[in-house]
């Protein structure tokens, strides 16, 4: 019989053609009447529909209610009998990955009376099996506050066997847990028997290829420093690389314990590079000596002091016997890399700005008007000349043309122009000592103090990123005449020069030269500032207590209070935010310490150090803040407002130094610039474009820089030149063809805007640095590691740009050249043991998060094979084509030493 709203009835469907039963259908099936509109299936609180059961399933069902009943009988005899049937009819019973298993769907209705009977049974060996049982029938009642799984199972002594109810039973289990211990907490009470029954669940996941589960509810129980002494050489592998991607969503000081836990499980299974990876990241340097203490593998040890030079650690080599070692420690045969990869792609020849601009593809209206020979023009290309050549130690512009020739691109350029131009040397000959020096050395003692400036600051620029035994930069820079100059150019040249040259050192001898100059009241604030900076560089992420009182005490000083509202103020809070560079919570301190300054600058400086110690962290809370920041409208006197309106400057450029290490992060960031642009006030939306490129340097996303393209062209003019700037660093050291286009549309488009013209230009130096071989990106080793020389350098170029009509658009241009430390080759070498280079083929393909995926996934997709050295763009990633040799490193980056493999036999 039909229903009244013409449905059939449950009855009716279960019957086929001759009345055959039917399989039984999912409990809750969606049901249409003839007119197709959805018939509920049970009001709340009712019971669904009688089924109709097949005749297997029928009699499951009465079995089950049978045994059931055995339970309520006085005669105990029969209790273990029947739990045990039940048992195994639950492990037995098979079904579908969506359905329920009918032995638990059959049990269901009779889960309340079970629960009595269970109340009214004397303790004892019967009880306990009932707990069991219990337990899993819990796992049905879909009820989250009563927790009854865990519940029974608590009830139960410690069992092993808890596999054996299936991987759905163990992972119910696990989840009650974790919302139970997290209750107890707040109650304040005990959580023993939670902790005990985790470390029982442990070893079913971890054995189960359910490594992510296993760290999950460890990390919870808060016990995941315990995981080591459940591992083998089969599973260490899969659980470290799943603990450290989890790293980026935890918080201080749970993502530190994850990575000394992750650290001592690759030491405990001798992986030294991925450990020295590890302690790289926890910025420990008696943890990197440990590491390196840790073994006799003279091959190793050379890999991992790549690895440590790559971050610019510099550990001392006075004590080591070992030349090669003290080779790979101090990058001293890193231009020998970089002209070997030049040579084998055929960059040897020196390239002209000319061959950047392209002037030729320009509107024919305007080619001519952006090439005029001014100052200005000569001092553009000076800037693109350097970029484009850097580290190649060639050009035609300044080294191939004779000793004090006039011919010399030098004396094209005015005043500080010369300044500049003459400092371009040491980014041509970067990395270079022995030759480069030599060159530099001519025009430190020219007359001209410009000259005699830029010399000096070219010597800081030539020794970034390496070292010598004989300590160039300080004989040269740190002299008493270069430092007490009575030329401003001559002093701020020797005090960048140092920082630059001895960025991440923390060398003792040059806080005592420089925290005086910082503490004189009676210098002029752009000296101060600049030793300040330059000591944020030295001791970048140090949390060194003496610098920062050094440059505290100044900010208090009641002589300097005029002074703070200069210009220059900017750079001395930003020395002080690079000392706190990614330590976190250790910055509370100095935040409390600048609240206590009544200044407008206090606050300001405040919000920097806090981006600066989550930096790379990817901490959503602090991105909240920083958006709180920027909604805040502003109001009040002139300095105040000038101090406010740095505050949401800072908190932009802050959302992407923190978020640039996490890409759903990253994602999150882009899409709120896009409000802040529409409604934010004038000092917002100029910063917006500093930090679209700040979020992915040297990675030109289509997305960002078509953006960035139309803020080219805003009414605003701050903001259509920070735009620009933007766009070079996006695309910094590609040579991406499609930002060439624009640039070169952008060049014609302000052909007469003097300031927009030659940040065009600094932004095409940018895009081709290198000819196309360099990074700025501060992230090396297949992205674990943020470099904090490298960040500090764009940050400082960034807090420059932020007002660049008054820096690098004035005369402070040589203010770009801080970018020098984030500059590296985004080259694969591979050298032999004896560090000699070695060719071998390599596949080249994007790279593929693996982690948590079952078996053996590739780690690449859509690859190349190419033969060392090779370029890897954003996001590729390298590895060995054949077993013919072991690769020492972890990563397939930079300089890497291979090892024969013993094993290998030749096809």
């Amino acid at each position: 019989m039909a229903q009244e709203n013409g449905a059939p009835s449950a009855a009716e469907k279960g019957k086929g053609k001759a009345g055959e039963a039917k399989p039984d259908k999912k409990e809750d099936e969606i049901k249409f009447d003839k007119d197709g509109k959805l018939i509920p299936n049970r009001k709340k609180g009712e019971e669904p529909e009688e089924e109709e059961l097949s005749e297997e399933d029928q009699n499951l069902k009465t079995e089950l209610e049978m045994l059931v009943s055995r339970l309520k009988e006085p005669d105990t005899s029969l209790y273990i009998p029947a739990l045990n049937a039940i048992k195994d009819s639950i492990k037995t019973s098979t079904s579908s990955m969506t359905a329920v298993p009918k032995p638990l769907k059959f049990l269901r209705p009779h889960y309340d009376d079970l629960c009595q009977i269970y109340e009214q049974w004397p303790s004892g060996k019967e009880k306990d099996s009932f707990a069991d049982v219990l337990s899993v029938l819990g796992m049905t009642q879909g009820n989250e506050e009563k927790l009854d799984t865990l519940k029974f199972r608590l009830a139960v002594p410690p069992s092993q066997d808890l596999g054996s109810w299936g991987h759905e039973y163990v992972r119910h289990l696990a989840l009650e847990i974790g919302q139970d211990y997290q209750k107890r907490l707040t109650d304040d009470e005990d959580v023993d028997d939670l902790v005990n029954l985790t470390r029982s669940l442990v070893p079913y996941f971890l054995s189960h290829n359910a490594e992510a589960d296993a760290v999950d509810i460890m990390s919870e129980i808060e016990i995941i420093q315990e995981i080591p002494k459940y591992l083998d050489e089969n599973t260490y592998g899969r659980v470290c690389l799943y603990m450290v991607s989890m790293v980026n969503l935890l918080t201080y000081p749970e993502d530190q314990q994850f990575l000394h836990t992750a650290h001592d499980i690759y030491k405990q299974y001798n992986k030294l590079p991925q450990a020295t990876v590890l302690a790289i990241r926890l910025n420990d340097i008696d943890l990197i000596r440990k590491d390196f203490d840790s073994t006799e593998d003279v091959s190793m040890k050379r890999q991992m002091a790549m690895l440590v030079a790559r971050q610019q650690i510099w550990l001392p080599i006075e004590d080591i016997e070992d030349d090669k070692l003290q080779e790979c420690l101090s990058n001293e045969k890193l231009p020998d890399h970089f002209k070997s990869l030049a040579k084998e792609l055929n960059l040897l020849e020196p390239k002209m700005p000319e061959d950047i601009y392209k002037s030729h593809l320009e509107s024919t209206r305007t080619a001519g008007l952006t090439n005029v020979d001014s100052a200005r023009h000569n001092l553009a290309s000076a800037f693109v000349n350097a970029f484009t050549n850097a580290g190649f130690g060639h050009d035609k512009m300044l080294l191939d043309v004779g000793e004090g020739d006039k011919t010399s691109w030098i004396f094209k350029t005015k005043d500080d122009g010369q300044f500049s131009t003459t400092a371009s040397l040491g980014m041509l000959l970067r990395w270079d000592i022995e030759n480069g020096l030599e060159q530099i050395d001519k025009y430190s003692y020219s007359d001209d103090t410009q000259i005699k400036a830029g010399a000096l600051l070219a010597t800081g620029l030539l020794n970034s990123a390496v070292r010598s035994d004989t300590e160039p930069a300080m004989a040269l820079l740190a002299t008493e005449e270069n430092l007490n100059n009575e030329n401003v150019q001559v002093r701020v040249a020797s005090i960048i020069g140092l920082g630059m040259a001895c960025a991440g050192t923390n060398k003792e001898d040059l806080f005592e030269l420089l925290h005086p100059i910082v503490e004189d009241t009676s210098l002029d604030m752009q000296i101060s500032a600049m030793a300040a900076l330059s000591l944020g560089f030295i001791f970048v992420g140090s949390s060194d207590d003496r610098v920062s009182q050094a440059i505290i005490s100044t900010l208090l000083d009641e002589d300097r209070q005029k002074q703070l509202k200069d210009k220059w103020t900017r750079f001395m809070s930003l020395g002080l935010a690079l000392l706190f560079f990614g330590r976190q919570e250790e910055v509370e301190v100095i935040l409390e310490t600048l609240k206590v300054i009544d200044h407008p600058m206090a606050k300001p400086a405040g919000v920097l150090a806090e981006v600066c110690a989550y930096a790379g962290t990817g901490t959503v809370l602090k991105l909240q803040e920083l958006l709180h920041l920027c909604n805040d409208h502003i109001e009040g006197d002139a300095d105040e407002k000038k101090g406010d309106e740095l505050i949401q400057t800072y908190a932009v450029l802050g959302l992407s130094l923190i978020a640039m290490g996490e890409e759903v992060g990253q994602e999150m960031v882009l899409r709120q610039f896009g409000h802040l642009m529409h409604y934010g006030e004038a000092n917002i939306r100029k910063a917006v474009p500093l930090a679209m490129g700040l979020i992915s340097p040297s990675n030109p996303q289509m997305k960002v820089y078509d953006t960035l393209s139309r803020y080219s062209h805003d009414n605003d003019n701050d903001v259509a030149i920070n735009a620009i700037f933007a766009m070079g660093l996006l695309g910094a050291g590609t040579n991406n063809a499609r930002l060439a286009q624009l640039l070169r549309q952008l060049a014609s488009y302000y052909h007469r805007d003097q300031n927009s013209l030659f940040m065009v230009r600094i932004a095409q130096g940018l895009l081709h640095m290198g000819k196309g071989t360099m990074s700025i990106s501060p992230f090396h080793t297949d992205r674990q590691i943020i470099s904090r020389v490298a960040a500090a350098g764009l940050l400082t170029v960034l807090v420059s740009m932020i007002d660049a009509k008054q820096f690098i658009l004035a005369e402070h241009h040589y203010l770009l050249y801080m970018i020098i430390t984030a500059m590296h080759p985004r080259f694969l070498v591979t050298l032999d043991e004896e560090l000699k280079p070695l060719q071998v083929n390599v596949r080249v393909g994007q790279a593929v998060d693996v982690v948590g995926q079952a078996g053996r996934p590739k780690t690449i997709t859509g690859w190349q094979t190419q033969s060392t050295p090779v370029l890897l763009a954003y996001g590729e990633r390298a590895e060995l084509e054949d077993e013919q040799y072991i690769s020492l490193a972890s990563n397939l980056e930079g300089l890497v030493i291979l090892r024969k493999n013993p094993a290998w036999e030749e096809g």
